[in-house]
């Protein structure tokens, strides 16, 4: 009893300990960067912390005399730890988002459900509207993410603007034809989603969510959307 005693009273002290040193050098780290970051953790690597803002990670020491920008491979594994830690920080709760704000495209029996956010003017957006048009059996949200010009706004606000949101948007994504609607309804909508891209720390479009809170920047290949959605579709 007292040796589980003591053993529980050495992870205490160890946890303090650790919590103590990530404190301390999120403390550093921030006067040194001159701005606030989200975490800062312990690595079981080199000793050094793993430092979360701004949508990015990097590393360094305790006494940061360097900051390591790039990504962390397990030696024994090489399993890509920065990519697992990535996707795990940049995460979202998917009931959260304001699906209302969103084109919302439904086909078969809509059971499968992701939202993205999209640059009208975007080419990998493009890209992976010509696969996304393949889907079926889906529900697919897609927030209106005008980031490139004052252009791809006024596209945005065209589309948010038509009577067949779903049909223009697709139209013009993936058949090029150009929105014909003036955008001049109430389009707070799209400041809206610009500000939630910002909250969410979208830094590229397209960026996909899917009902697990996992974050997909970048136009995946439709088998990866297709596999990422099966495993979602069975019993956890």
């Amino acid at each position: 009893m007292l040796k589980f005693l003591f053993s529980l009273a050495t992870a205490f002290f160890f946890s303090l300990t650790a919590s103590a040193d990530e404190a301390a050098v999120q403390k550093a780290i921030e006067a040194k960067l001159g701005g606030k970051v989200k975490s800062v953790t312990k690595s079981p690597y080199l000793n050094l912390y793993e430092v979360y803002a701004d949508g990015q990670i990097f590393y360094t020491d305790e006494a940061i005399t360097a900051i390591l920008a790039g990504t962390l491979i397990d030696g024994q594994t090489m399993k890509n730890v920065t990519a697992e830690r990535m996707q795990k920080l940049s995460a979202i709760n998917f009931s959260d988002l304001p699906l209302d704000l969103a084109v919302k495209q439904v086909r078969g029996n809509g059971k499968r459900v992701f939202a993205s956010f999209e640059d009208p003017n975007c080419g990998y957006c493009k890209r992976l509207a010509k696969e996304l048009i393949k889907l079926d059996n889906v529900t697919i949200y897609t927030f209106l993410l005008p980031i490139l010009s004052q252009d791809s706004l006024d596209k945005s606000k065209k589309i948010w603007c038509s009577t067949d949101k779903v049909k223009t948007w697709n139209d013009w994504m993936v058949n090029g034809k150009a929105p014909a609607a003036k955008g001049d309804c109430d389009t707070t909508a799209i400041t809206k989603v610009i500000e939630l891209g910002q909250r969410l720390a979208i830094s590229g479009t397209p960026t996909l969510f899917f009902t697990d809170g996992t974050r997909v920047p970048g136009a995946v290949p439709l088998a990866q959307i297709e596999r990422k959605l099966e495993q979602l579709e069975k019993p956890q």
